[in-house]
């Protein structure tokens, strides 16, 4: 059983290796050789406090399946979440601090395999998830890239778009001032091309090729359609980001995957666009985010990636046309893709800490 850092994995892995790697499981997607489960949540309400009032206990799990990797990952997350000043803010024992972990386990014998932190891995197969989208659906020509956030997942995306596309500028707005300027001067050294901090969301996306929206917003950052121009592709990072009607602006729709339950299960609860396992009593369920049934979740509603690499559904077919990925679903399956990946590369440089399989393997039969 190998034992991983955020260090070690950040020493292995690059975004055109998470590429590479996130191309492949989607392929074993599209050709029935990989299979993932959808997110599933736990919410208990927790103790209250002055700093936190409407803090509540989440838990989190997904898991997939990859052939071509060999392994099945499980992720898992334990969060103490709370909403402030418009965010979806959450920690693990205190603010700065996260919980979350992947598991690999052999499709071949079960072992065993590897355990990380989801932290650098997070970040990256999100950027490259939405890279995907860009290869699959924006201009073959698209140079300019409009970035709404300034965060880690915002960094991930510009970097992977770089990829994909023959980039030269890009434009970047957050609220804080701070930070959309160190976001600026840090992407600009990484990619050797200018990101321009701007004051105004709207020029942001105006002139721009490619608009991704990264941000942990509670509430629709993308609201007005007449934003929207000729030709753009349009990209998310969460949930909730963009409006139904600037969604209804673009041509083709396509989604990721499936983020949650299609419909509710036995014992969940809408809780935002996500449905969860929820305890509580009915005063203490009152912080927790409204139900937004209006948005349209899974494949009953967009086509999914692998639709479109099987040629099932038509893409982008005029650069006129408008495109929107939704890069929300499937997050077991490209932890089982990329977590593969980095168990294999660590394996060959020798990074990492050995533990004993035996003490996660025992000879009693459950």
């Amino acid at each position: 059983m190998l034992l991983l850092s955020n260090n070690d994995v950040e020493q292995v892995l690059s975004m055109q290796s998470c590429l590479d790697a996130l191309d492949l499981g989607y392929q074993d997607m599209a050709t029935n050789n990989a299979t993932y489960r959808p997110r599933s949540g736990v919410i208990v309400p927790t103790t209250p406090s002055k700093q936190f009032p409407n803090a509540r206990y989440t838990f989190g799990s997904m898991e997939g399946a990859s052939r071509s990797a060999g392994v099945l990952a499980i992720r898992m997350k334990s969060d103490i979440a709370y909403n402030q000043d418009g965010r979806h803010l959450k920690y693990c024992i205190q603010p700065g601090t996260y919980c979350g972990l992947v598991m690999l386990f052999s499709l071949n014998d079960g072992e065993p395999l590897a355990i990380m932190p989801d932290g650098i891995i997070q970040h990256m197969r999100v950027g490259a998830c939405a890279a995907i989208g860009v290869k699959h659906l924006s201009r073959e020509d698209s140079s300019i890239v409009g970035i709404l956030g300034s965060g880690g997942m915002a960094r991930t995306y510009l970097e992977a778009f770089a990829l994909v596309r023959p980039i030269q500028q890009a434009f970047v707005y957050s609220p804080n001032q701070a930070h959309r300027e160190e976001y600026a001067v840090e992407m600009s050294r990484l990619l050797n091309f200018p990101v321009e901090p701007l004051n105004d969301p709207q020029k942001v996306v105006a002139g721009s090729d490619i608009v991704a929206t990264c941000t942990d917003a509670d509430h629709y950052i993308m609201t007005n359609p007449s934003w929207i121009s000729d030709g753009m592709h349009l990209t998310d990072a969460g949930q909730g980001e963009w409006d139904p009607a600037v969604i209804e602006r673009a041509d083709v729709r396509i989604r990721l995957g499936r983020a949650t339950f299609q419909t509710p299960e036995p014992g969940t609860t809408r809780i935002g666009p996500m449905e969860a396992f929820v305890a509580g009593q009915p005063e203490e369920l009152g912080c927790l985010p409204e139900p937004r049934p209006e948005e349209p979740i899974g494949s009953d509603s967009y086509p999914l990636l692998t639709d479109l690499m099987m040629g099932r559904v038509p893409g982008r077919v005029s650069p006129k046309q408008v495109t929107f990925f939704d890069n929300q679903g499937s997050q077991g399956l490209q932890f089982a893709a990329v977590g593969g990946r980095v168990y294999q590369l660590a394996h060959e440089a020798g990074i990492g800490r050995d533990l004993p399989t035996e003490w996660f393997t025992q000879n009693i039969r459950d």
